[in-house]
């Protein structure tokens, strides 16, 4: 470190003559007392040019709003600190700063490149461009939302609740309209049990998710899980066990595995059903599994495969 423990900052004291530094987060004076904080530390997130310069200093003014100019530009990737050196002798000492303007470059707490006397405003916006490329080196790589999603699912069709949800809020970080990680989550609170928090959320979904395709299978399962019977799987299969012929007690299993996220075994209920009597119940069990289908989506897995034995059964 250049300094030691830094102090409490104190108030900075007005920046370059005519230059109006508050409305901005990106630029910002700092002193010897929060160059630490304000620089080094800082440089550890994002790249720091420090622009060293003094009152008297004619070609400061010229270079001071070409800088602010390019660092503005570039959105928070750079921001800009300003130090005067009449008022912070000690960091000219420190960073042996032999005139002004005097302009440094810091990253990762180092300084990487500098530059002495004013430049032309190419140069500036070249000097800030590397710095650019830098801060977005520094950055964590982009998830890669196609095979996020396709693990999210794998996830949650394996009943890893908490990765699936991992997976999902990490989509949606990058993505807050992404349908497929909203509805994951959705998914993920169905098949954890936890309705109302799965209402709460599927309640909150964003205009442009509504429109998917995907929020309506989401409402579906959703709806489903709200209708659930009051009874586990294992009730269920205990009475069934007594009573096997007992189509309704059937019925009730396969929605209380389907509330469950037993996906293969809700269908095969009911298909059970319908290899005993298809028009049971005016073909209430083949209209329930068509929501089931629904709610899982077209490409579930479960689907397609419920999907392949419910043809065998109308078709043979």
């Amino acid at each position: 470190m250049l300094f030691g423990k830094s102090q409490q900052p104190q108030p900075a004291k007005p920046g370059r003559e005519g230059a109006d530094t508050s409305a901005s987060p990106n630029i910002f004076d700092v002193t010897a007392r929060d160059f630490e904080d304000r620089v080094l530390r800082a440089s550890l997130e994002r790249p720091v040019i420090v622009d060293f310069w003094a009152p008297w200093c004619g070609p400061c003014k010229q270079l001071g709003p070409q800088l602010e100019a390019a660092v503005e530009a570039t959105n928070g990737q750079v921001v800009m600190a300003k130090v005067n050196l009449d008022d912070n002798p000690e960091l000219a000492q420190a960073l042996r700063i032999q005139s002004v303007p005097t302009v440094y470059a810091f990253v990762q707490g180092q300084p990487v490149d500098a530059f002495m006397g004013a430049q032309p405003e190419s140069k500036v916006k070249e000097f800030i461009a590397n710095l650019v490329k830098v801060a977005r080196q520094m950055q964590p790589e982009s998830i890669d939302i196609p095979a996020a999603l396709k693990e999210a699912a794998e996830a949650l069709a394996e009943g890893d609740l908490a990765r699936a949800q991992g997976l999902y809020a990490q989509i949606l970080g990058e993505d807050e309209s992404n349908a497929q990680a909203f509805t994951g989550i959705v998914r993920t609170y169905i098949a954890a049990g936890q309705v109302p928090q799965a209402r709460a959320i599927l309640d909150q979904a964003p205009e442009a998710v509504r429109k998917s395709p995907v929020f309506s299978e989401a409402e579906t399962a959703l709806e489903l899980a709200e209708a659930g019977p009051s009874g586990t799987p294992a009730e269920f299969e205990a009475k069934l066990a007594k009573d096997p012929g007992n189509q309704a007690l059937r019925f009730e299993l396969a929605m209380a595995l389907f509330a469950h996220g037993r996906k293969e075994e809700a269908a095969d209920a009911l298909l059970d059903i319908l290899r005993a009597d298809r028009a049971w119940e005016e073909e209430k069990a083949r209209t329930q599994l068509l929501k089931f289908f629904e709610a899982w989506g077209p490409a579930d897995p479960a689907t397609l495969k419920a999907r392949r034995k419910l043809s065998g059964i109308l078709f043979s």
